[in-house]
């Protein structure tokens, strides 16, 4: 780690910190998602709230500020970039912009294997686990809280295998990322407990 770090985090979290379901929402539909549903600044409640076109674009564009945090990063810095994602996770958990009330994390994770596997390890396998993870999971649950930590954890046990005598920065910043996904998703888990958690109706 170096004073450059620094700056990566930096501009990782306040690109995080764009609150798209809220601008949709209030550009779009003049509606301040946050007061309705789940009150989370994600995709899944934006698509609840103001519908399908809407949930699919937040999503989307959650993602894609992730990408473009982890490309700039890792034009100087190949492990510095997973930071710059993990910042950029938590900014979206945690934005300034939106008086740190955000989503739960779940598109800015793919948002950052995405970008990792294309612009820090060159390597398709660092996404495909952890999708392959999540689906296998959402199919057999039909929970997307549950699929979304599962795949969080299959990322950090693919990364850590990898990356075991190649950069400890990279591991640890991979299990902090899933350690944010887990946390954000506790209320989830005491529903899972409780049988009690939301399951999806279209598979």
């Amino acid at each position: 780690m170096n004073i450059n770090w620094f700056f990566y985090i930096i501009l990782g979290y306040l690109l995080g910190s764009l609150p798209f379901a809220l601008i949709i929402g209030k550009v779009f539909y003049k509606t301040d998602v946050r007061n309705f549903g789940s009150g989370n600044l994600g995709g899944t409640n934006a698509g609840r709230v103001l519908g399908k076109k809407a949930g699919i674009s937040v999503i989307v564009l959650d993602i894609l500020k992730v990408v473009v945090a982890v490309a700039i990063v890792s034009f100087f810095d190949k492990e510095a970039s997973i930071w710059a994602g993990l910042a950029a996770a938590l900014g979206h958990c945690y934005p300034i912009f939106a008086g740190f009330r955000g989503g739960k994390a779940v598109a800015t994770m793919f948002g950052i294997l995405i970008s990792t596997s294309i612009f820090t390890f060159q390597n398709a396998w660092y996404v495909i686990f952890p999708f392959l993870a999540f689906l296998v999971v959402l199919v057999l649950t039909k929970m997307v809280s549950l699929s979304s930590m599962i795949a969080a954890l299959t990322s950090s046990i693919y990364i850590t295998y990898m990356q075991w005598n190649v950069s400890l920065e990279i591991i640890i910043a991979s299990w902090l990322l899933t350690i944010l996904v887990i946390y954000r998703h506790r209320s989830n888990i005491k529903k899972i407990i409780n049988g009690t958690e939301n399951k999806i109706t279209w598979l």
